[in-house]
């Protein structure tokens, strides 16, 4: 069943119906060259049928290794950056408590998890180690290549501190690494101490790479039913991959808008969710839209904003700031539990009138209020309203902006599967460390 809706009513006085429509033979055409591999990027197409091709063998084998994970260790640290870490963040912060990790191991029946390796800042991995403390961890390192600083220095760092604990035959049983099948430093040290391993595949970009065993064995760790996962991720590739019609296929439709309003000047999109487990899928969003079309000088911006926090700051600049925006709200229409505002005797703040309605149903006409507001204030907006917070809804979610990030990079004919600009940052960065190799002047 399909976890996915998309309302576009706040769009049609900025774009109409006819012009959304005229894009359809355009879509047909790039939709062809995804599913036949003729487009730009084709190399990295794995992503495109992943769902449907992942068999249980590979599950069955995450998911002993993440229970042996949660049976052993009272801290999980996943080091990663980019797409190495974003994904497994969004879907353990979307399905699990907001404050999972001040519960107690019984409440959450595994360990605690923290992620390492996406910044180079001394306080925060110092802090991490002051939080681990003396308690027994494990690790996962996710890096294709094994040199990539960021992960690289973190993964020293824990490396060494679990070596000094347990000494190398001990920490070589709480180290899991997920890289290159053949290649690369990461894989060679595996190979060399004997770490127990995962692939990642050669045709499968780092920011398209959640439904690998680059997220699947952290979210398995936090209790997640991967499984479930990757059947919701199924279902969407199932419909994605029937046809591009716009009508069926929402993916589409929300990368044909996109385009449309890009080309009217509306080059920044604001992702707006009132549910603040969202922020980390909104995260990950941004790094999957910056990363795919932000090239030759084109592309939109992704920016996120949590409302109703951002309403308060943010908010204005949405309201009456420069129009080159245009707005996708990310609800959720079921939230797992549900408060319902109390009835004081004494009705100081004037809140009585709201005893007995839900915190939801303030939520919802919060952002209905707010989606009508910006229409007025010449913000085009849509909305992509998902059925619940479970593993099923959120696999569809992934894959959906999968598909559709990669049709919007099709339209503005860049390819959406590279990211030739990342390194630039790298080389300066290297010259500036003397790093061997890169001389400066």
């Amino acid at each position: 069943m399909t976890a996915i809706t998309l309302d576009y009513d706040h769009i049609q006085p900025f774009l109409p119906q006819k012009e959304i429509l005229a894009l359809q033979p355009e879509i047909d055409t790039l939709h062809a060259a995804l599913e036949n591999g003729t487009g730009a990027g084709a190399d990295y197409l794995g992503w495109l049928h992943l769902p449907s091709q992942i068999t249980k063998e590979q599950l069955s084998d995450i998911e002993q290794t993440a229970k042996h994970i949660r049976a052993h260790c009272d801290v999980f640290v996943s080091i990663g950056i980019g797409g190495s870490y974003l994904g497994a963040r969004a879907a353990t912060s979307f399905l699990g408590s907001t404050f999972e990790n001040q519960l107690t191991k019984d409440q959450r029946g595994g360990p605690e998890i923290h992620f390492a390796g996406q910044n180079l800042s001394s306080d925060y991995h110092a802090d991490l180690f002051d939080v681990i403390g003396d308690r027994d961890v494990c690790l996962n390192v996710i890096s294709k290549s094994g040199t990539t600083t960021e992960p690289a220095v973190a993964f020293r760092l824990l490396k060494e501190m679990l070596e000094k604990r347990y000494g190398k035959p001990g920490a070589k049983k709480r180290i899991v690494v997920t890289t290159d099948q053949a290649k690369g430093a990461l894989k060679t040290l595996a190979d060399e101490e004997g770490y127990k391993t995962f692939v990642i595949p050669d045709d499968v970009g780092g920011r398209y790479s959640v439904l690998t065993p680059v997220g699947l064995l952290p979210i398995a760790v936090a209790g997640i039913d991967i499984r479930e996962l990757v059947e919701g991720a199924k279902t969407a590739e199932s419909v994605a991959s029937a046809g591009a019609a716009m009508e069926k296929n929402l993916a589409y439709l929300y990368a044909g808008i996109r385009h449309l309003l890009y080309q009217k000047g509306k080059t920044l999109e604001v992702l707006a969710s009132f549910h603040p487990s969202m922020a980390y899928v909104m995260e990950w969003w941004k790094q999957l839209a910056g990363e795919s079309e932000g090239k030759e000088q084109k592309g939109i911006f992704p920016a996120s904003v949590l409302y109703t926090a951002d309403l308060h700051s943010m908010g204005q600049w949405v309201q009456e700031g420069n129009r080159i925006l245009f707005e996708t709200f990310l609800n959720v229409k079921t939230s797992n539990r549900q408060l319902k505002v109390p009835a004081f005797e004494n009705d100081d703040d004037g809140l009585n009138y709201l005893a007995g309605k839900t915190l939801d149903f303030v939520n919802d006409k919060a952002y209905q209020g707010t989606a009508m507001a910006h229409r007025e204030g010449d913000v085009p907006n849509m909305t992509l309203t998902l059925k619940d917070r479970t593993p099923d809804s959120l696999g569809q979610l992934f894959y959906f902006f999968e598909r559709a990030i990669a049709m919007t990079g099709y339209l503005m004919q860049v390819n959406p599967f590279d990211q030739p600009g990342v390194e630039f940052y790298k080389k300066n960065m290297f010259t500036l460390l003397n790093k061997p190799g890169y001389g400066k002047g």
